[in-house]
């Protein structure tokens, strides 16, 4: 499916449930994927959320896990690494999200370490 049929519009935050509906896993799954850092959430509002941009097809974004871990290697917190990855990054050109999500994993993680 591609993003343009994707019904989740990728620039929207979802709740824990929202995240249960698109995945059509179990909320102790989704737990587990946070727990596990396949994904990555944060405290707005109130409510865990996190961005629509994490996935695609329905599931997590597959290079989400590593770029994660480097991040929290580097000492950021999930809210840090979250506003680093939706922001344009200079030496990548676009958001380290959008960057990931056309394939450049590698790219992202080294400049991510270089933060560090």
């Amino acid at each position: 499916m591609s993003d343009a049929e994707n019904p989740v519009n990728p620039a929207s935050w979802l709740t824990l449930p929202d995240v249960v509906e698109l995945t059509g896993e179990s909320l102790g799954r989704v737990r587990r994927l946070l727990d596990e850092n396949h994904l990555i959430g944060s405290r707005r509002e109130g409510k865990l959320l996190i961005p629509g941009l994490f996935f695609v097809d329905g599931a997590p974004l597959s290079s989400l896990r590593g770029t994660i871990m480097v991040l929290r290697d580097a000492g950021f917190s999930d809210d840090e690494a979250i506003d680093w990855m939706l922001a344009v990054e200079e030496s990548i050109g676009v958001a380290p999200i959008e960057a990931l999500r056309a394939g450049r994993k590698t790219e992202v993680r080294r400049v991510a370490q270089a933060l560090a």
